[in-house]
């Protein structure tokens, strides 16, 4: 029987051999087959590191604001039991008019959806070739002035309604190039496999000076042995850039520059935060991107340095189910955007009508982390106890996180709901409870009527009464119109 070492290296001469332009891809492909259990199992050995002992989940609010130059970072509280049990945090981002969110990168791998704005953005991959060039002015060198031309790696740009993924360890960086404030929230999976610290978050900022150029308060009233803790954790996961921990003049013989340069380069005397304002930056971005269009297919998008790493869900055009009396629902997984199978994250996005509702249901392989974008509505939670853990009116900027297999209902409210969905798989499925593709529909009359003890009649009503898929229309019994897909 051929290994899978031999099956590689076959498959690795047949690419040179044939210059097949998907070789790079079925590469990562096989690999990706075999190691994917193996991802999966180190992630579920994360998460079960804490306890979930959870009898009551609570829609929360940020708790800590960060305020900078030209925008505001908004952190979760990630020692709520919810968030560790889920071994997830959230953060938020706003950043103004030609704003630049300095360039960083963390211990996690990061899911981000743009909920307002447009700008551009850069993740700088460690071994990727500089593929861009521009010119970008004049030098003088003794009595001669050439022109100089600055290379860099790939510029994308990115729109509300998009899902940017960041692998962990890449560093980043966000502008705003436009009139309206970017608005965004990220999921940040601490327990990711990626990671390999503990479950904290952590982010090195590659310039500035988080720590003394950052406005930080609490938000809401909190007691004072709260306030201490969480004042320590601020401590950990923000302070000076990391190159200020370096001794100046080795610095400056790595770069070759003067000691004045590398002053700069540490941010001592920095006092504006994490997101800056900026001139208004001429950048070169490749035509298609100019034109918001699509890269063309050629054989190399799934290799890391030209990975897409951008999929809109926010386009009604994009809803993977349409109800057109409750709502729509779009989703991204590692089928649409293959970097998600590295990081083992997917997202959903939701939008219901006035009084319609998202069919009840239970992720069976994944958290969900909900974060409401618009309007209202009621969302229920029931454990395995069989037990109400969270029923409540929840709002814009609240944030829930429900566990892996605790059932969900969410229903909107009279101005309607949006919301995101963040999930802790890269394909993660759910179970409806009621509908067309619901588990009771799956069963036999004879099956309901002896496990609930109800006539044929009620069970065929559990059955047939509602023929629609996951967006429900208004109403205790709506028309079998159906859904759209």
């Amino acid at each position: 029987m051929a290994t899978y070492s031999s099956v590689s290296l076959l498959s690795f001469s047949l690419c040179f051999l044939v210059l097949s332009h998907g070789c790079f891809a079925q590469l990562l492909e096989q690999q990706s087959v075999w190691q994917r259990l193996q991802q999966q199992q180190q992630n579920s050995a994360l998460r079960s590191k804490t306890e979930c002992q959870i009898e009551r989940l609570n829609a929360q609010e940020p708790t800590r604001k960060f305020e900078s130059e030209a925008g505001v970072i908004e952190f979760w509280d990630a020692t709520q039991e919810q968030f560790e049990c889920a071994g997830v945090q959230a953060v938020r981002h706003e950043i103004r008019r030609n704003g630049l969110l300095l360039p960083y990168y963390t211990n996690t791998p990061q899911l981000m959806y743009i909920i307002q704005g447009r700008g551009i953005h850069s993740t700088m991959i460690p071994g990727c070739a500089e593929t861009y060039e521009a010119q970008s002015g004049e030098s003088r060198t003794g009595e001669r002035r050439r022109s100089f031309n600055d290379r860099h790696q790939k510029l994308r740009r990115f729109r509300a309604g998009d899902v940017l993924a960041l692998p962990a360890g890449v560093s980043f960086w966000m502008y705003n190039d436009a009139e309206e404030p970017i608005v965004t929230v990220s999921l940040l999976d601490t327990s990711n496999h990626a990671n390999q610290l503990d479950l904290s978050f952590r982010s090195f900022f590659l310039a500035g000076n988080p720590q003394r150029g950052v406005q930080q308060q609490f938000v809401g009233r909190q007691q004072e042995t709260t306030m201490q803790a969480r004042r320590s954790e601020q401590e950990r996961s923000t302070g000076d850039n990391i190159f200020n921990g370096f001794d100046t003049q080795l610095l400056s013989e790595a770069f070759n520059v003067d000691v004045e340069t590398i002053r700069k380069l540490q941010g001592q005397n920095e006092e504006r935060g994490v997101i800056v304002k900026a001139e208004e930056l001429r950048l070169n971005l490749p035509e298609e991107e100019q034109q918001g269009g699509r890269w063309p297919v050629n054989g190399l998008e799934e290799t890391l340095c030209t990975m897409k790493l951008r999929e809109n869900i926010g386009h009604p055009s994009r809803s993977d189910v349409y109800n057109p009396r409750g709502g729509r629902v779009s989703t991204v997984n590692s089928n649409t955007l293959p970097i998600l199978n590295w990081l083992q994250l997917s997202a959903e996005r939701g939008t219901l009508y006035r009084n319609a509702m998202v069919a009840p249901h239970w992720n069976t392989n994944a958290h969900s982390i909900i974060y409401i974008i618009r309007g209202s509505g009621r969302i229920q939670v029931v454990g395995n106890t069989g037990r109400s853990v969270f029923d409540d009116e929840v709002r814009q900027n609240q944030l829930l996180i429900v566990p892996q297999n605790f059932a969900i209902v969410k229903r909107a409210g009279n101005e309607g709901l949006e919301y995101i969905a963040f999930k802790t798989n890269d394909n993660a499925m759910t179970s409806p409870l009621a509908g067309r593709l619901s588990a009771i529909r799956a069963m036999p009359e004879e099956v309901l009527m002896n496990a609930y003890q109800i006539s044929r009649q009620e069970a065929r009503s559990l059955k047939y009464n509602r023929e629609e898929l996951t967006v429900f229309g208004p109403g205790s019994r709506s028309s079998r119109r159906g859904e759209y897909a």
